[in-house]
């Protein structure tokens, strides 16, 4: 079961979870997630089991083996790799977090703003590449769209741990504010700009739109420039972590070039 923790900032609102799966686990372990629990099958392989005690224990952690049924139940059957951790919440950053890493990596602002993404795979996908690919963090919408949840922990294999993920109530006044911040919004849509030809060199927020209706209408009057991936095949749709992928990625090719 998971319970749901309600506090009354929106920027550190969370919810509590369970992390599960090898890297994942290895990743929130080594990261700043409050963790309350961490739970290991019984008879695991001895490479996992002795990373996993060795972090937990570097944190105090309580540790308990169990049967891989437990695991089962704590997980709903999903595939936990005979590692669990029960975690106090998932926390939220805000836009000065998200400003405040790409100061430190001494680089101009690249934010993804992901509009009523509903697919945690995909929201989980989208931060693995988000990783990758140097994204200074991650802007979502309140309602009407996938949260931080145990299957985008999983699906990101340890990223969420590192792309910090800030949640607003409006997308159209926080695109506004970062306007005013100095940078530059770029959407995706059938009708734009190739972009293979996108340079996001300067400080730049990127918005992916949902998986069947794309950027919202006042969401799409907000931004500079549209930028549409050219396809030949019979089909003319891509998956949102797909067209994130390639997206992020030209945007990283631009910042880094050969």
């Amino acid at each position: 079961m998971i319970k749901q923790a309600q506090v009354t900032d929106e920027s550190t609102e969370v919810a509590a979870e369970f992390i599960f799966g090898h890297h994942a686990t290895v990743e929130a372990l080594k990261g700043t997630t409050e963790i309350n629990k961490v739970w290991l099958q019984t008879g695991l392989n001895d490479k996992i089991r002795n990373e996993v005690m060795s972090l937990a224990k570097k944190r105090g952690l309580i540790i308990q083996e169990t049967p891989k049924s437990k695991l089962d139940e704590l997980t709903n059957n999903q595939n936990h790799q005979g590692v669990v951790l029960s975690v106090a919440a998932y926390s939220y950053a805000s836009i000065d977090d998200l400003f405040a890493k790409a100061e430190t990596a001494g680089e101009a602002p690249f934010f993804l703003i992901l509009d009523s993404i509903e697919d945690p795979h995909n929201l989980g996908s989208i931060l693995r590449t988000a990783d990758a690919a140097g994204v200074h963090g991650i802007i979502i919408p309140k309602r009407r769209a996938v949260q931080l949840t145990n299957v985008v922990a999983k699906t990101s294999t340890g990223a969420i741990e590192h792309v910090p993920v800030a949640r607003v109530t409006n997308l159209v006044q926080t695109v506004e504010k970062l306007k005013e911040r100095g940078l530059w919004v770029f959407g995706t849509d059938m009708d734009g700009k190739d972009y293979r030809q996108w340079d996001a060199v300067l400080p730049t927020a990127l918005i992916i739109g949902n998986e069947g209706k794309g950027i919202a209408p006042l969401l799409k009057k907000t931004v500079d420039e549209m930028l549409t991936i050219p396809m030949v095949g019979h089909v003319q749709s891509l998956n949102a972590s797909v067209a994130a992928s390639l997206l992020i990625y030209q945007g990283f090719n631009s910042r880094h070039k050969l």
